[in-house]
């Protein structure tokens, strides 16, 4: 792993978005790195965009500022592409992670991606409504975020999903975004 990774996350308001930032943040934390997880909100309402970090490192992490040239781009709702500049201040090998059903080709050049950064897509809002019934597409944007970076384990981040959730919901719920985390990592492709 690099000294350290910088994330950020592009969502809207009821996705899960924040969430999805923290509960990586605990699995990097339980592998004994250093992190920080924060959001940057508009408007606090549902639907509106939304903006969240994650930094991890093997070292003390001293810097307070907002994400501004992540190595890792999450876009937990790909009409933010249409809005928002989710490629900005990207560094040149940067990994973007999109919910989409569209092929990573077709992202890749609506993202005006550069040849040295890549491009992975994943279905997670169907994934979620398989999994969970809903359309929260945070479980599934985390497995794949996960499988891409390499930056957890696929069982670590399980188990603190399993942490998180398991405080506020019914098995059955816990079951369906595990599974959906799972899918995630398993279906994400690279175009």
């Amino acid at each position: 792993m690099a000294d350290m990774i910088e994330i950020r996350w592009h969502g809207r308001g009821g996705q899960g978005t924040v969430t999805a930032a923290k509960i990586l943040a605990d699995a990097c934390l339980s592998g004994g790195r250093h992190v920080q997880a924060f959001p940057e909100y508009g408007p606090e309402r549902a639907g509106a965009p939304l903006r969240a970090y994650n930094r991890i490192s093997s070292r003390e992490i001293r810097m307070h500022c907002p994400v501004l040239h992540p190595h890792v781009v999450s876009i937990v709702d790909s009409t933010l592409l249409d809005g928002v500049n989710v490629t900005e201040g990207a560094v040149d090998d940067a990994i973007f992670v999109v919910n989409t059903s569209k092929d990573p080709k077709e992202i890749r050049e609506k993202l005006k991606a550069k040849p040295t950064q890549r491009v992975f897509t994943v279905d997670a809002t169907k994934i979620a409504l398989d999994c969970i019934g809903r359309a929260l597409p945070n479980a599934p944007m985390l497995g794949a975020v996960t499988r891409v970076t390499g930056i957890v384990g696929l069982e670590s981040l399980l188990e603190d999903v399993r942490k998180s959730f398991g405080k506020k919901f019914s098995q059955k719920i816990i079951d369906g975004n595990l599974e959906a985390v799972r899918r995630g990592y398993a279906e994400v492709r690279e175009g």
